[in-house]
């Protein structure tokens, strides 16, 4: 990851402002919470080297309470909003 960001900024037209993840669902939200942690330790390590990472989108509706815990700045919450998808039949 420090790689591709230490490549993105050679790309002077090009600004990167956060990092985003999507864990696996599980569900038992606690089960995410190392993948939260673990992005939010890239973005501080990044920022130690110069970037200003300021968003971290991650947590949807059944783990944001998680993802907020471990510092998300953007959580995607449309089912909590809009209820589940309806399903096409086969």
């Amino acid at each position: 990851m420090l790689g591709l960001l230490n490549r993105l900024r050679e790309m002077r037209h090009l600004k990167v402002e956060g990092l985003m993840t999507i864990p696996p669902f599980f569900d038992d939200p606690e089960r995410v919470r190392p993948y939260f942690r673990e992005l939010r330790a890239i973005r501080d390590h990044a920022e130690t080297m110069g970037f200003s990472l300021r968003e971290l989108s991650m947590g949807m509706s059944h783990d944001f309470e998680v993802a907020v815990e471990e510092g998300a700045t953007m959580v995607r919450v449309g089912t909590a909003i809009f209820g589940e998808r309806k399903k096409e039949a086969a």
